[in-house]
């Protein structure tokens, strides 16, 4: 069994890979798009939009903070504008580990538990903005510190360290498909030129001197000066290169079409890998082994250390999120150990801050690799992303009664319990509707911004704290303000949607 897992856990994790291909060949090209319009993104609330529905369109925070610090590095994005779309980019990350908990949703309790601790990431990403963003807007905080660290440190050009995760699962992802990433960062850079070219990549590396040596089949076919070719080579202004060996390296299709064929053919291993995994940790996790595990995991440090246990478990999910440089697979990792309950959503918590620290170092080595001139600005950004994440622990860690992102999350959790298709309903007004009619209302102005956003954050509120004092002492309120059954059933509740659902669902399969 145990060998099963690992077999298993590798094509989960292969497969989240090519899910984040297949959406950027989807979705890649409008991403880039989006990214080139500056008079867009010299807006704060449109450009925190643009980095949701970016990060959300790639599955990949890494693509898109690699694309921020590529336009910042090129010039052609200010570091103060750039700020916004990397808290966004933070929000939109987060979307993988939700959709990975959706797979667990036969079980209540489990997808009670699962739910929960995927969406304790959303909830400290989306409480962190709405607190950070406004105070960046205000004062720069974010952009005078990052500013004065890198003035501090003699800053060198590096190199990116080894990705030890790609070592291992390339060597089959590169047999289905390989991506020239650099596509949508021209596009977003503004190259014109690469707009009607594909991001599924024909041509590889360099051949090896022996291949280039003995050659492959007729002598090369000269159709241009300096450009020859043979079978499945091709020199090119006297550069060898050899053709890819992937599925799709011939193919006639557009990308759109490759995209949708890899993105369902990844969710249906993705689903069917989670519920194997999921079923073989069952039965693994049973009796005496489960309360083992179960009791090193969610057990506290000895007593005067006890305080540090979060911060430990920070460390942790920091070095495991470097080693497989995505965030997004650490969490979906995780996920499935959460409903089971072999983790708990408080031990949970600390690893996800721990991973969100994680992820940042992709953006830093990034900028490390950017030209000297541009150096500077590129490490500044990718260190606001650092920062960011710091912030936000600050905020939402240290004191147990700060930690509002684990029971706003328990509670989305109890409710999806209860109508588990309020689960579909939360990742598509949290990752597409909201975002996109909080952009549309940007792009009208900031009165108009204000004018809609002022009353909605007001009425918001003034909800949660009716809620609150109607939980913990609701003698503090007006008696009709005790409860909120003076309002009609629709507006405090889910179950009059539930009955609509329900009655739609039992047609259409009544139909079938």
């Amino acid at each position: 069994k145990v060998p099963l897992m690992f077999g298993f856990l590798y094509l989960f994790v292969c497969s989240l890979d090519v899910l984040s291909s297949a959406f950027q060949l989807a979705g890649g090209k409008v991403a880039g798009d989006i990214f080139k319009d500056n008079a867009i993104l010299s807006n704060p609330v449109a450009g925190l939009v643009v980095g949701i529905l970016v990060t959300v369109l790639v599955q990949s925070s890494s693509t898109s903070t690699s694309i921020i610090v590529s336009m910042v590095s090129s010039g052609l994005l200010e570091v103060r504008s750039a700020i916004p779309i990397i808290m966004g980019s933070n929000i939109g990350t987060s979307v993988t580990n939700t959709i990975v908990a959706l797979m667990q949703a036969g079980d209540r309790s489990e997808f009670k538990r699962a739910f929960a601790g995927a969406t304790v990431h959303d909830c400290f990403n989306w409480l962190s903005v709405l607190v950070l963003l406004p105070l960046e807007v205000v004062s720069g905080y974010l952009h005078h510190v990052t500013r004065l660290v890198v003035a501090t440190f003699n800053i060198r050009s590096g190199k990116d360290a080894p990705d030890l995760l790609k070592i291992i699962t390339e060597p089959f992802t590169k047999l289905i498909i390989q991506l020239d990433k650099s596509v949508i960062t021209g596009i977003a850079t503004g190259d014109e030129s690469l707009r009607n070219r594909s991001l599924i990549r024909v041509w590889c590396g360099p051949t090896s001197p022996q291949m280039a040596a003995v050659g492959l089949g007729p002598p090369p076919n000269c159709t241009a000066p300096g450009h020859c070719s043979t079978k499945g080579i091709e020199i090119l202004h006297n550069v060898t290169r050899q053709k890819c060996e992937h599925l799709f390296t011939d193919t006639p299709l557009p990308d759109l079409a490759v995209g949708l064929v890899l993105l369902a053919g990844s969710l249906v291993v993705l689903c069917t890998c989670l519920i194997l995994l999921v079923k073989l940790l069952n039965s693994l996790l049973k009796g005496q082994v489960a309360k083992a595990i179960q009791k090193v995991i969610n057990t506290d440090l000895p007593h005067p250390l006890s305080w540090l246990t979060g911060y430990f478990a920070m460390v942790v999910g920091a070095g495991m999120t470097f080693v497989v440089q995505s965030s997004s697979v650490f969490t979906s990792a995780i996920t499935p150990l959460i409903g089971l309950g072999v983790i708990s959503i408080e031990r949970a918590y600390p690893l996800t801050l721990g991973s969100n620290i994680g992820t940042t170092t992709t953006a830093i080595l990034a900028a490390l690799a950017s030209p000297g001139d541009k150096l500077a600005s590129s490490f500044q950004i990718a260190l606001c992303h650092f920062f960011f994440n710091i912030s936000g622990i600050l905020l939402w860690y240290p004191l147990p009664f700060t930690r509002l992102p684990i029971r706003m999350a328990k509670a989305l959790g109890e409710r999806t319990a209860k109508y588990r298709w309020f689960a579909v309903l939360y990742l598509i007004i949290c990752f597409l509707l909201l975002p996109s009619l909080v952009f549309g209302i940007s792009m009208a102005g900031w009165r108009a911004l204000v004018g809609v956003g002022a009353p909605f954050l007001g009425l918001l509120f003034f909800v949660g704290l009716v809620n609150a004092l109607q939980a913990h002492s609701p003698g503090r309120l007006p008696k009709w303000l005790q409860t909120w059954d003076f309002l009609p059933a629709w507006m405090h509740s889910l179950q009059p949607l539930d009955r609509v659902i329900t009655q739609a669902t039992l047609c259409c399969t009544d139909r079938c």
